[in-house]
């Protein structure tokens, strides 16, 4: 009987032996695979039944691991949408068939759409920051395909502004000064007011916003009170406002709001030190960048910046335990633990690097190495098999 599990024990060995050079193999092709993790196999004992007296062997039985947590080497990229992870965490993804999966692989570009896709075909997933999408810790809800061409063409509307002046403290009363300022409409349309600024008293001036396009006032005058002594907008019981309102709404634009805390009355000529306004016009996208923490800036040929996306990361508990799939992904399971998702550099969570891409775990002289080992093992055990069926031979003689 000792003879018969011999040779099982040398099939047993066998097989391990070829799944161990199946993952060298694997491992080999995808040394320069974006993302890829190194498979090792592991083996395990399998006892026969064994007495003082007799011993029957057994065998050996091999698993696969990928070392999914390893963490390999980053390398320079010239695109910003190449994305490598500096820690744990995983890309969120969705392949042809509208799944979510797990990938290292950041080579992400824009295909005829404007979706971020990586040479596996799978797209970038992130939370759109002009919509309002809400982040989901444990799932992928509110989770979009980051698409570029959304952001080719973008006009915003002025909501705020600041305003720097000097009105000068020896006007007589009655006087005026005038300065305009450009602002934008929700579609982009440059919308020119002019604000008339009139001395009412001893430090006291009003503040009437005008349309330039065809003089009609844009709400009431609002007053403005300076302090006597610093020639500052006044505080306490005599306090001013410290801003300037508009309401654009009628010429389709939205609440204007200026900042007008720095202001003040000297002995010195009317004087505008600074004046700036949000919004712009239509304008088309130049570029994005993206941040450490996942943040997806589009910037605009007129120079204006916008954040329209995040992409956050993944992780589970146990990542080597993950499921692997084509393409270089992985699917969460029970031994896995399930997947949570945050914002990278928050928590356990790494950096995002923009422009640099994770390479394949794979060393090349170990894989070699192990190739070597594994072939003079596969050899060893059919040696086994061999012996054994050369003693079987004899008994079978003996017995006829």
């Amino acid at each position: 009987m000792s003879l018969f599990g011999t040779l099982n024990t040398g099939v047993s060995g066998m097989a391990a032996q070829a799944n161990m050079l199946s993952t060298i193999g694997d491992n080999i092709a995808n040394s320069a695979t974006t993302g890829y993790k190194s498979a090792t196999v592991d083996f395990e004992t399998m006892l026969g039944n064994q007495t003082t007296s007799d011993y029957t062997s057994g065998g050996v039985q091999s698993k696969v691991r990928y070392g999914i947590g390893d963490q390999g080497t980053l390398t320079a990229s010239t695109s910003v949408t190449d994305l490598a992870i500096k820690g744990n965490g995983f890309f969120v993804v969705q392949g042809s068939n509208g799944a979510t999966a797990l990938t290292r692989a950041g080579s992400f570009v824009a295909d005829a759409s404007g979706d971020l896709v990586n040479t596996a075909g799978y797209k970038l997933m992130g939370y759109n920051l002009t919509d309002g999408s809400t982040a989901t810790a444990n799932g992928t809800g509110g989770l979009q395909v980051i698409n570029l061409n959304k952001q080719q063409l973008n006009a915003a509307p002025s909501q705020t502004g600041t305003l720097q002046f000097n009105l000068p403290s020896n006007a007589a009363s009655g006087a005026t000064s005038k300065t305009s300022i450009v602002a934008y409409d929700d579609l982009g349309n440059p919308l020119t007011l002019d604000i008339t600024f009139t001395k009412t008293g001893a430090n006291a001036w009003s503040a009437q916003i005008t349309n330039d396009a065809d003089g009609t006032t844009i709400g009431a005058a609002q007053p403005l009170t300076y302090d006597p002594t610093t020639g500052k907008l006044a505080s306490g019981s005599n306090a001013s406002a410290t801003t300037l309102t508009a309401d654009l709404t009628s010429l389709g634009g939205k609440k204007l709001t200026l900042d007008v805390s720095q202001s003040t009355q000297l002995a010195s000529s009317f004087t505008i030190n600074t004046a700036t306004v949000d919004g712009s016009a239509p304008s088309k996208l130049d570029h994005v960048t993206i941040g450490t923490d996942g943040t997806v800036t589009s910037v605009y040929a007129n120079g204006v910046s916008e954040a329209t996306y995040r992409i956050p990361l993944a992780d589970v508990p146990s990542p080597d335990s993950l499921t692997s799939l084509t393409g270089n992904v992985y699917q969460a399971n029970l031994a896995s633990g399930n997947m949570t998702i945050g914002t990278a550099t928050t928590g356990s969570l790494g950096e995002i690097d923009s422009g640099n891409l994770e390479n394949s775990t794979v060393d090349l002289a170990t894989e070699l190495t192990s190739m070597i080992s594994a072939q003079r093992s596969y050899e060893a055990n059919s040696k086994v098999i061999q012996a054994s069926s050369d003693l079987l031979k004899v008994v079978d003689q003996l017995s006829s």
